[in-house]
């Protein structure tokens, strides 16, 4: 039996909470940044703010107070949005306690400084003079069908090969399913990168292009994905696997993906602050994603053609029939 603090209500936070008490044999607690989604919970015993639908078991203690829900935790989840984890983890960092293993389970690339979420833990952890290992949860699932117990298949990344074996043993279970892996980078970079391709696909399907263009929006975005974790250190081989075309394979083609739906909205002509406000608070992370991926590009003087023209059409009101031009007429190369 492990004690484990799953730190972030979203739709995602909030499914690992349910699937590990499904699988039973741990005491869990799950921490609310607001006050009000956390008493809500509490009363109604549902996310009905993020994951609507889903009964949360009376065994896991709902939380607003990061001390309260950190007490005695030997695996911390961290499931915030990219753009509050350092924020958060200045918040967790006196509450943290050696021994402790931490998992960040966040898909996304921090502005301006392009580190990668481990990175970002590592980073607030040495301000404090503090260090504990850490690893990476990611790999093809929606938040919904993990809920419900659909039978899904993810990667547990650490360079601490009794990390990922201890969190590969606790969160398994006969619905979810865990691989390890010890390249963090390519991990870490498949599952926030996929995001990216995946509101171009959303876009080709709202132009109506049809299943030829996903098809090759997938297989040059797996490409595009590859170069960059290349050089920055991951293994071409993992983004071959859950983490890398499994994950992007279904954030690109499945409808519960909230990228692709943004994708989707811009493809047929809606505005992006009208789709993200449409969203009510759920976070589509590949949209602060593109910015930051492709600053990460550069600096490793990377191609990103697909992820440019995603730039274009989030910051600067590109046609997206303009940017799905401009891919087709690129200069021929080999593949």
């Amino acid at each position: 039996m492990s004690r484990i603090a799953v730190m972030g209500s979203g739709a995602w936070g909030t499914a690992i909470a349910i699937s590990l008490a499904r699988r039973g044999g741990h005491t869990i607690t799950l921490w609310s940044y607001a006050k009000d989604v956390a008493a809500t919970m509490r009363e109604r015993r549902e996310n009905a703010a993020f994951l609507r639908g889903f009964e949360i078991p009376d065994e896991i203690g709902i939380f607003d107070d990061p001390a309260e829900a950190l007490e005695g935790a030997e695996i911390v989840v961290s499931v915030t949005p990219s753009q509050f984890v350092r924020s958060s983890y200045e918040q967790f960092v006196p509450h943290l306690h050696d021994g402790q293993l931490l998992v960040s389970a966040t898909k996304g690339i921090e502005d301006a400084t392009y580190l990668r979420m481990t990175e970002v833990i590592g980073a607030v952890l040495a301000a404090s003079g503090r260090r504990l290992p850490c690893g990476v949860l990611s790999g093809p699932s929606f938040a919904q069908e993990v809920a419900a117990g659909a039978p899904t298949a993810v990667t547990i990344a650490s360079a601490d090969a009794e990390l990922a074996t201890r969190v590969q043993r606790d969160f398994s279970s006969n619905t979810l399913r865990l691989y390890t892996n010890d390249d963090v980078v390519g991990v870490e970079l498949g599952g926030s990168l996929k995001n990216v391709i995946a509101i171009a696909a959303g876009i080709a399907a709202g132009l109506g292009l049809g299943f030829n263009s996903n098809a090759a929006l997938i297989t040059r975005g797996i490409a595009e994905i590859t170069r960059l974790a290349v050089a920055c250190g991951g293994r071409r081989e993992t983004l071959a696997g859950l983490s890398g075309l499994g994950d992007l394979v279904l954030t690109c083609t499945g409808s519960l993906s909230r990228n692709r739906s943004v994708g989707m909205g811009l493809g047929q002509g809606r505005k992006l602050e009208a789709i993200l406000t449409g969203l009510e608070g759920r976070v589509a992370e590949g949209v602060r994603t593109t910015s930051a991926a492709l600053g990460l590009a550069r600096r490793h003087a990377v191609e990103m053609p697909i992820a440019e023209q995603m730039e274009e059409i989030l910051t600067r009101g590109k046609a997206p029939e303009r940017a799905i031009q401009e891919l087709m007429l690129r200069p021929g190369r080999d593949e």
